[in-house]
């Protein structure tokens, strides 16, 4: 590991109770915080997500997240209905900046949700979390909030697999770990790159462009990095994480999506052949299916007409 990351280790490194939550309230001060929660088909968990947060963080008492939104992107179960009787505010994701026709993908919904919210602290959370704590916000939130010099922060975590603790993550430790470590060593300190809850400022978000798919949350580690270096991401300890598990091939689709974002950002070049040929079994033996693997990137929000009209009104 090379003596930077070891420095970084020890200082941007943190476990949530390093942070009490009335140093984290005190700290805030009247910035604004806006929590996301992209949801496709959760509606077994996101209500208990929000629930949490409503009862926990958005009271008179802790007032810590002032906005708590869900975007649906295309839900075919009782999400959007779960989340809104929780008491999260719901956007569809096809309603969000009409005039660009959406695309399949987690990045994407991401992406849009700068659109519509408006706090100057982003938080990003999963939908699919089992058991889920408030220290998941209150953890990656307080740097933002208690140290100016950091912008953008990953939660890190055990990953149990079923019963088996420690063997979630697969992708991480199969893909994402490698290339790091061989192609952006600054960034191998980093416990969950791949994770899904992380925070950041409004103002670093909207400069960086957001692959749609599952790259997105290494794309979006990788170009803070370059963006505002090393000293200005951080990582917080919040515990454990439990969520559903993807099969085998969803993860080999996953793979190659972050393995794409990782290659555009060494070379800014093309893919040969963007697409991933998996095999299942069938009555006469094993059927190919291919699929496209994610090849778009929306660009940085802030040269979008609409958010920049938004923002000087």
């Amino acid at each position: 590991m090379l003596e930077e990351v070891e420095r970084w280790l020890s200082r941007r490194s943190w476990s949530v109770s390093d942070r009490p939550l009335e140093r984290v309230l005190a700290a805030k001060r009247g910035t604004t915080v806006s929590v996301v929660l992209p949801a496709l088909n959760e509606e077994a968990t996101v209500g208990d997500i929000v629930g949490v947060i409503r009862r926990e963080l958005m009271t008179e008492a802790v007032p810590l997240v002032d906005e708590l939104v869900v975007i649906d992107s295309g839900s075919t179960d009782r999400t959007a209905e779960v989340a809104a009787a929780a008491g999260a505010r719901v956007v569809a994701r096809d309603a969000i900046l009409p005039r660009i026709p959406a695309v399949p993908g987690k990045g994407e919904v991401l992406w849009r949700s700068l659109m519509v919210t408006g706090g100057e602290v982003v938080c990003f959370v999963d939908a699919d979390l089992k058991d889920f704590s408030a220290d998941f916000v209150t953890g990656i939130v307080g740097p933002l909030l208690t140290d100016p010099d950091v912008d953008f922060v990953k939660a890190m975590y055990d990953r149990p697999f079923g019963d088996t603790p420690g063997q979630g993550g697969r992708v991480t430790e199969l893909v994402a770990r490698p290339l790091l470590n061989l192609h952006w060593p600054r960034l191998a300190g980093f416990v969950q790159p791949l994770g899904g809850e992380y925070a950041a400022r409004r103002s670093l978000l909207e400069r960086l462009p957001f692959p749609v798919g599952y790259g997105v949350e290494l794309g979006l580690l990788v170009d803070a990095l370059h963006t505002v270096g090393l000293d200005a991401l951080a990582q917080v300890d919040v515990g454990v994480r439990k969520h559903r598990h993807q099969d085998g091939q969803a993860l080999g689709r996953m793979a190659a999506a972050i393995y794409r974002t990782a290659q555009l950002r060494l070379s800014r070049g093309h893919l040969v052949r963007p697409r991933l040929t998996q095999f299942e079994r069938g009555e006469d033996g094993f059927v190919p299916h291919t699929y496209a693997v994610d090849t778009e990137e929306r660009p940085p929000m802030a040269e979008i007409t609409e958010y920049a009209r938004r923002r000087v009104a």
